[in-house]
């Protein structure tokens, strides 16, 4: 069993997926080759967004984005405690300032009821993720936005193609970004990414940023970074994004069982009204959170643990020195587990890994 069986898909599309490889390398167009343009339109169609600009990576997405924004030295921007490092990291290496609020105890994404304390005159935007692919609470998250005059960024690495009232993910905010990592619900063989506007000089502006800065060829604007999407990977993502849809079902049939089976067993994950997740994970919470992985390990059933340190506690963001009073983020990551999630799993597979937790926890 795999947690993501991402062989598994290849081989569902590998005469759709071999085209494409060999297409691009028949015409060797490597870099800035037709697929970029042909997966930014249909990306933004898929989202519903004016703009998609292609680019290198998730990480580089949050960066761009920060850059379009015009973040600089001593500015602030806010960001939840429980997610994945790069939300932090993207925010500090324009020498800006992550300053980190508590997520809610339900969803794991930023709580809107803790983000106006965090608030300061050098506070420039709100970075909400968008965590195991469901979208956070945007409503109210905009409101305190536009209350302070902030802009708003979702981070929809593990959310691309999740709905928020009647809304796609990447749609709700200024700006947006995304990952396509290979294990993402719509991932390619590499590392690429998107930013996702409505903003036309945002737009323009982010496609010069991940191109040194360049206005036209040898001409450059502003200073930029090498932040290109390859072609390889838009043409690979360009056949995923067409089965995209029916896999999106397919999660959510594996996440349907899971909840059924485990239901009373362990703290399973709820979706609020109005929001249908694209189940980047299934993630469970119980206390005995490392034994049941010890547990499940000799039936070589993999799982993760997303994540075991919530971003005040890392050390890289020692310096900050923003103390540990984020009591959510601390519990959610002594107890959090990640079951396999894939679109392949089978129901004898999702049968076999709930019966050895129902094994574990009755003992």
């Amino acid at each position: 069993m795999q947690f993501c069986d991402l062989k598994k898909q290849y081989n569902e599309y590998k005469t759709e997926i071999d085209a494409a490889i060999a297409s691009v390398i028949d015409r060797t167009a490597f870099i800035n080759g037709p697929d970029i343009n042909e997966i930014e339109k249909e990306l933004a169609d898929f989202g519903g967004i004016k703009h998609a600009v292609a680019c290198s990576s998730g990480s580089d997405a949050i960066s761009l984005a920060l850059s379009a924004k015009n973040i600089e030295a001593g500015d602030e921007v806010i960001c939840p405690a429980f997610t994945f490092i790069a939300t932090g990291t993207m925010i500090a290496v324009l020498g800006a300032k992550p300053v980190f609020v508590d997520v809610d105890p339900v969803t794991f994404n930023l709580d809107p009821e803790k983000i106006e304390a965090k608030i300061t005159d050098k506070t420039k935007g709100i970075i909400a993720v968008s965590l195991y692919g469901q979208c956070a609470d945007f409503d109210k998250i905009n409101a305190i936005a536009k209350k302070h005059g902030l802009w708003v960024l979702e981070d929809a690495a593990q959310s691309f193609g999740a709905v928020y009232k009647g809304k796609k993910s990447s749609a709700l905010t200024d700006i947006s970004t995304t990952s396509f990592f290979p294990a993402k619900p719509l991932g390619c063989y590499g590392d690429a990414g998107a930013i996702f506007t409505n903003d036309d000089n945002v737009a323009e502006k982010l496609a010069m940023l991940r191109n040194h800065g360049q206005e036209k060829r040898y001409y450059h604007k502003m200073v930029g970074v090498n932040g290109r999407m390859d072609t390889l990977q838009a043409a690979i993502i360009r056949v995923k994004l067409k089965h995209f849809p029916a896999e999106i079902l397919e999660r959510k049939r594996v996440a349907d069982a899971y909840s059924k089976a485990l239901k009373g067993i362990v703290d399973t994950p709820q979706v609020l009204e109005g929001n249908e997740s694209v189940w980047a994970q299934y993630t469970i919470r119980l206390d005995k959170r490392d034994a049941l992985r010890e547990h499940l390990a000799k039936y070589d059933i993999p799982t993760a643990v997303h994540y075991p340190m919530p971003l005040p506690q890392q050390e890289a963001f020692a310096y900050l020195k923003q103390g540990n009073n984020f009591p959510v983020s601390n519990r959610l990551s002594e107890r959090v587990l990640s079951l396999p999630m894939h679109p392949f799993l089978t129901q004898e597979e999702i049968t076999f890994v709930t019966d050895k937790i129902k094994e574990f926890i009755h003992g």
